[in-house]
């Protein structure tokens, strides 16, 4: 097992050392040249933990390099923590974050631009304002899509109605003031996709917060998961604390008997269930099947099944070269989380300036962890670390590890503090000063 103290100083500085060794076009189309400074010219698309991540670090590995971020929004809302503010005990603005310390920081160069065309033969891409980027290296970032044809009925508009807030901002707004309407006594429904998708645990941290509130507001009211799934990340922990916390309120129906659901009834908020079942719910939150980013799909950087293969060693696609793959569109052994992206974003980052300056990247070690909380004041974990090589990315045996169950009131409030603290840090390190 590795230490708390340990563990947090990988998303910093302590870490990263090991990693040294379709709109009409406005304008013309001619290729802006004002960015590229410097012995290349990095772009990176995504300004989330991944793309944000690369960004910094490539100019920290080496200031003489160019980086170009493209991000359509002038500001950020993580997902991680976005719970708290659906649970109602933050704001959104307390998972806000924007890209003033990479420009001002660490030279960054910041397009709100959205890209519509990447052209690998001719290394640019495409901004939906008509200006070209030319790049040396390129690093997508572009984070998940959503298949809502894997369920009948499911449509991308129904989430004006049924909201999956699993992008951070309006859909967190929506699915709160859902919640809030809610009458006591009502059912709160969230239908869990398969694996992979984003934030393995995400889905019952947020039934856990959910919980809370109802539990405080609206008391007769019950949480209701419908899981494609048979098992859960955490799940001994969760349901651990649904039973201290919330008795009887959290019930989760696991594929196998009846949870996964097979058709929607958006207008009526009906879900039907593969075992026949007909359930209608006051506030429905449902989760689609997940793919990679658009532009992955897009732009022939994904497998049959919706991901992009990389070269684990430094994140590069394997289908086209010079192009590099990371955070949740990436296929990899990691969970899809942000602490992930992170790291993804950190071992491209030193890849690219060792492929730039004639080197070749060294192997290295990166971790993964998450905080998950069941109630303000109760907090789980899980951590992992993995080696990362030309063999691929391989989990260290007995490093990491789950919080440990039947532990106390007291323990499970410090598992929530340093919840807080890992938030603060991870956020830190990707979009502020290291």
């Amino acid at each position: 097992m590795i230490n708390r103290r340990d563990l947090l100083k990988l998303t910093g500085l302590a870490g990263v050392s090991t990693l040294l060794g379709g709109k009409a076009f406005a304008m013309s189309s001619k290729v802006d040249e004002s960015a590229v400074k410097g012995k290349a010219h990095v772009v990176v698309i995504g300004g989330g933990f991944g793309g944000a991540t690369a960004a910094k670090y490539i100019k920290v590995f080496d200031k003489d390099i160019s980086v170009t971020l493209v991000e359509p929004s002038t500001k950020y809302y993580t997902c991680p923590f976005s719970n708290t503010v659906i649970g109602g005990f933050k704001k959104l603005e307390d998972i806000e974050v924007d890209f003033s310390k990479l420009k001002d920081l660490y030279g960054v160069n910041i397009v709100h631009q959205t890209v519509v065309e990447i052209d690998a033969a001719g290394k640019t891409v495409t901004l939906d304002n008509g200006k070209k980027l030319k790049y040396d290296k390129l690093v997508v970032s572009p984070g998940i899509s959503f298949n809502y044809s894997a369920v009948e009925g499911a449509k991308p508009e129904m989430a004006e109605t049924l909201p999956h807030a699993w992008k951070a901002g309006p859909q967190t707004v929506l699915l709160r003031k859902q919640l809030e309407a809610m009458p006591d006594g009502g059912t709160f429904v969230m239908v869990i996709p398969p694996n992979p998708y984003r934030c393995p645990p995400g889905p019952y941290e947020r039934a856990s917060l959910v919980a809370w509130y109802l539990k405080n507001n609206k008391p007769k009211s019950k949480v209701l998961l419908l899981d494609a799934k048979n098992e859960f990340a955490k799940q001994k922990l969760f349901m651990e604390g649904w039973q201290a916390l919330y008795g009887n309120m959290v019930e989760w129906v696991q594929a196998d008997l009846g949870g996964k659901v097979v058709k929607v009834d958006p207008k009526e908020k009906i879900v039907y269930t593969s075992s026949g079942e007909k359930i209608k719910g006051d506030v429905i939150n449902f989760i689609p099947h997940q793919k990679a980013g658009e532009l992955v799909l897009k732009f022939g950087l994904a497998d049959d099944k919706g991901w992009a293969q990389i070269n684990p060693k430094t994140f590069e696609s394997k289908n086209v070269k010079d192009i590099y793959v990371i955070g949740d569109s990436a296929a990899t052994i990691m969970p899809k989380s942000g602490f992930s992206a992170n790291s993804h974003g950190k071992v491209a980052a030193a890849a690219i300036v060792a492929s730039i300056n004639g080197k070749n990247p060294e192997d290295t070690t990166i971790v993964n962890t998450c905080y998950s909380l069941v109630s303000p004041d109760y907090g789980i974990s899980v951590a992992a670390v993995y080696n990362v090589n030309e063999k691929g990315i391989t989990a260290v045996q007995g490093a990491g590890g789950v919080s440990p169950a039947g532990m106390d009131e007291k323990f499970r409030k410090k598992e929530a503090i340093y919840a807080q603290v890992w938030y603060d840090n991870i956020v830190a390190d990707t979009w502020g000063k290291v």
